[in-house]
C-alpha cells in the first residue's frame, strides 16, 4: 500500500535538528567512517558499537589498510561484535575499492551494491550520509516508523513491502538533506517509536500524523510473522590448561564461527566420567578436573547450552601440539592475539 509521506518531512527534520544522537561517526561523516559505523551496527546496539568504532578506526584509518590487514588482527580487532562474516566482508570490499574503484568507496547506489556486505539500506545509508544523495534507507525503524504512521497492517518483511515504501521516501526525500531525514527515521526509531515496550508516543514529533497513534493500533503495528524457534544444541566446553597455557581449537573455515579460534568442544553434554574416559582414550594424562558450571550463548537462529570444565591437564600427546589446527596460548596471547567469540566468554573470565 502506497502511502504520501511528505507531511512528515519538516517535522522530521527539526526534532531531528535539536534532538539527533552524538555519534563518533556523524562528527566527521566521512565515507569510509559511514560505511565502518553501517556494517558495525547491523544486529548490534549503537551504545556497543562506539567502543569498538573508535578502536577500529585508531587501528583501521583508511580503506587501504583495511584492504591489506592480516586476516587475525582484523578478526581481533572485530572480537565480540559477532556475525564476524561483517568483518570479511569489509576486507573484500575494501580489496576491490582499491582494484576497481581507484581507493575511492562510490558514491553511485548501485556500486556500491556491488560490494561484498552491502545490500540496499546500506547502500541508501551511505549514499544518502556521505554523499548526500536522495537515497531511502529502509531499515527496520523506517518500517516501523512508516506502517504506524499509515496504519498498515502489511507484513514488513515482505520485500515487496521494503522495495514500494524506498519508492515512497524518495518522492518525499528533501534533496538538500535526504541522510539527515534518514539518520533522523533511525534516531526516532531508537528514542521514541520503539519496537518493544509502549511507544513514547506523546513526545513524537508526527503523532498528529500517526494513523496507529489515532486509531490505537501502535501496539499492533508493525506486522511481522512469528519468529521461528531456536534450535537447542548441548554442548560441553572445555578449557584445557597444560604448563600454564590453553588448548585453543581453530574452526573450519565455512559455517558457524567460520575460522575463528575456540575452546575445544564436545557435541552433547558429558558427564565428568564420561568426559574423562574419553580424553585419557585419546592418551591425556589429566592432573585435575572441576566443572564450571553450565552457560547459554544466543545465536540468530541457534542456543548453545554448555557446560564446562577446566581440564588441568599432565601430559599431552605431540599430535595435539603439531596438529595446525590447535594452538597452547597464555591468557595475554588470548587477549591480544587470537580471537575467541563471545560465546565462550564464561569459560574464559579472570584468564587475563
Amino acid at each position: 500500500m502506497s502511502y504520501d509521506y511528505k507531511e512528515i518531512v519538516p517535522f522530521l527534520l527539526n526534532w531531528f535538528d535539536y534532538n539527533a544522537r552524538i555519534l563518533p561517526w556523524r562528527e566527521n561523516p566521512r565515507p569510509y567512517y559511514v560505511w565502518i559505523s553501517e556494517i558495525m551496527l547491523q544486529q548490534t546496539r549503537v551504545e556497543a558499537v562506539k567502543e569498538y568504532f573508535y578502536r577500529f578506526t585508531k587501528a583501521i584509518p583508511d580503506i587501504e589498510t583495511l584492504a591489506h590487514i592480516e586476516d587475525e588482527k582484523l578478526m581481533k580487532l572485530w572480537e565480540g561484535l559477532g556475525y564476524y562474516n561483517r568483518a570479511r566482508n569489509l576486507k573484500k570490499a575494501a580489496r576491490l575499492v582499491m582494484s576497481d574503484y581507484d581507493g575511492e568507496l562510490p558514491s553511485d547506489y548501485k556500486e556500491l551494491l556491488k560490494l561484498p556486505g552491502i545490500g540496499a539500506y546500506t547502500a541508501g545509508a551511505i549514499a544518502s550520509i556521505a554523499f548526500g544523495l536522495p537515497e531511502a534507507a529502509i531499515d527496520g525503524n523506517a518500517l516501523r516508523i512508516a506502517k504506524r504512521i499509515a496504519g498498515s497492517l502489511e507484513d514488513i518483511t515482505k520485500e515487496s513491502v521494503k522495495k514500494e515504501l524506498a519508492e515512497d521516501f524518495k518522492r518525499v526525500l528533501p534533496k538538500d538533506r535526504p541522510g539527515d531525514f534518514n539518520q533522523a527515521l533511525m534516531d526516532l526509531g531508537a528514542m521514541i517509536c520503539l519496537p518493544n515496550g509502549r511507544p513514547l508516543c506523546e513526545q513524537c514529533p508526527v503523532m498528529h500524523l500517526c494513523q496507529a497513534y489515532h486509531k490505537d493500533m501502535v501496539m499492533q503495528i508493525p506486522v511481522k510473522p512469528p519468529r521461528k524457534e531456536r534450535r537447542i544444541e548441548k554442548r560441553t566446553i572445555l578449557l584445557m590448561e597444560f604448563q600454564d597455557r590453553y588448548l585453543i581449537h581453530k574452526r573450519e573455515p565455512k559455517g558457524l564461527l567460520a575460522g575463528l579460534w575456540e575452546l575445544p568442544g564436545i557435541e552433547g553434554e558429558w558427564s565428568a566420567a564420561k568426559l574423562r574416559k574419553g580424553l585419557e582414550g585419546k592418551g591425556i594424562t589429566i592432573a585435575s578436573m572441576e566443572s564450571l558450571g553450565s552457560a547459554k550463548h544466543i545465536f540468530s537462529h541457534l542456543e548453545w547450552h554448555m557446560m564446562g570444565y577446566h581440564v588441568r591437564i599432565q601430559e599431552l600427546p605431540m599430535e595435539f601440539l603439531h596438529d595446525n589446527a590447535y594452538v597452547m596460548a597464555d591468557g595475554m596471547e588470548l587477549k591480544s592475539v587470537y580471537t575467541l567469540p563471545s560465546a565462550f566468554s564464561a569459560y574464559t573470565k579472570g584468564l587475563w
